[in-house]
């Protein structure tokens, strides 16, 4: 999942999450796009700062200000945006019941976790649910030598 911030032809300001670039593009293309404001289609990205947080950093960094909710009633979205938000707040709630049961579920590894998954998967140790943490490379490693691992969802809310 991508967050850009956004901002429509009459200059209003708002973010808003996307699958991939290409499906940010082609929702654009179609005019599935539009501001929550005011509802136009002539929707841009705006500049963003990228946000990097080094391994040890994680939950450390400051979160970007929330852009100022819509409080007038004309200002409430309708059409294929409001979809788009409500399908959202969907999958946002489906991701964190699925990250809440992991967390419930599994034994938390930690920096170990390439280490455990590999002993279980040769059979060193008995099989559990796991999940910890891995840099992209041993993640990498663990799918080449056939291990299943997927990574645990992450949510904006999370990073408060």
């Amino acid at each position: 999942m991508i967050r850009y911030a956004l901002h429509c032809d009459r200059g209003h300001d708002f973010e808003s999450w996307f699958q991939s670039s290409s499906a940010y593009d082609s929702q654009v293309k179609r005019k599935l796009v539009t501001c929550p404001i005011c509802g136009s289609a002539k929707v841009a990205k705006a500049i963003m700062a990228p946000r990097i947080v080094g391994k040890k950093g994680r939950g450390r960094a400051t979160p970007p200000p929330e852009p100022a909710a819509a409080t007038t009633p004309e200002a409430a979205p309708s059409g294929p945006t409001s979809l788009l938000m409500a399908q959202e707040r969907e999958l946002r709630t489906k991701l964190k019941e699925l990250r809440d049961h992991i967390v419930k579920n599994a034994d938390n590894v930690g920096e170990r976790f390439a280490n455990e998954a590999r002993a279980m998967h040769y059979g060193d140790k008995e099989h559990r649910p796991i999940y910890g943490e891995a840099s992209p490379e041993e993640a990498k490693s663990l799918i080449d030598e056939g291990i299943e691992v997927s990574p645990l969802p992450t949510l904006p809310e999370d990073r408060n």
